[in-house]
């Protein structure tokens, strides 16, 4: 029929293929909250027990150097059969500890001052190798000297080209217990030391306290003479 509008009959559509049907997500979601949560445990624990994560390499430093404070039997000073073997105290790891060093036989036949001298000329000196690789060294001056007492000093008096209070502590330990070792050199239990100066001379003690702390402003202990 004329001026009638008619629609086209569409094409039939072939029918869609059904979908496979998608994998269960549950296994995989269940392993990944598995490890979140392994990692906050982890953390958790760390901050228990007081330690600190961080991203940030941390460098402890070097180790500390140990010194053995003590001279193999092979590298004892070797001394003259005119010469006996003299402790004398150098410094290692802080401390005053003694070697034997190798003064003159005569010194201590010599008097006070002779062995007083002899033993200031082995304090002072620079350690041999052996010794400094044991970890010694001296705070003695290279230019210290010891004098002869004054009239009107206490007996046994010894006097410095320095004033002792002059001296580091350490030095002056070091020179106190060397001199402490030796009967001459030692009145009514102290060391008696004078300077240049007109100061009177003054009892100085070697102390354990003195060995173990040397750079302590307390020690060696010090009496005053009348």
């Amino acid at each position: 029929m004329t001026g009638v509008f008619r629609p086209v009959p569409r094409a039939s559509r072939a029918p869609r293929a059904p979908l496979a049907p998608r994998a269960p997500r549950a296994p995989r979601r269940r392993a990944a909250i598995a490890v979140l949560g392994a990692v906050l445990a982890a953390a958790a624990l760390a901050s228990g027990c007081g330690i600190r994560t961080t991203s940030v390499p941390v460098d402890a430093g070097a180790a500390p150097s140990r010194v053995p404070c003590k001279l193999p039997s092979a590298d004892v000073t070797t001394r003259s059969p005119d010469s006996v073997a003299a402790p004398v105290y150098l410094v290692c790891a802080s401390q005053l500890v003694t070697v034997d060093r190798p003064v003159p036989a005569g010194a201590s036949g010599s008097g006070a001052l002779g062995a007083a001298r002899a033993l200031l000329d082995q304090v002072r000196q620079s350690p041999p190798e052996s010794e400094r690789r044991a970890g010694f060294s001296t705070a003695v001056p290279a230019g210290l000297r010891v004098e002869p007492s004054r009239a009107g000093d206490p007996a046994g008096t010894l006097r410095l080209s320095s004033q002792p209070e002059d001296l580091s502590e350490v030095a002056l330990a070091q020179l106190v217990c060397t001199y402490a070792e030796n009967e001459a050199l030692v009145t009514q239990g102290s060391v008696v030391l004078g300077g240049p100066g007109e100061y009177p001379a003054r009892g100085y003690l070697c102390t354990s306290q003195t060995k173990a702390r040397p750079q302590d402003g307390t020690t060696p202990d010090v009496l005053d003479l009348d």
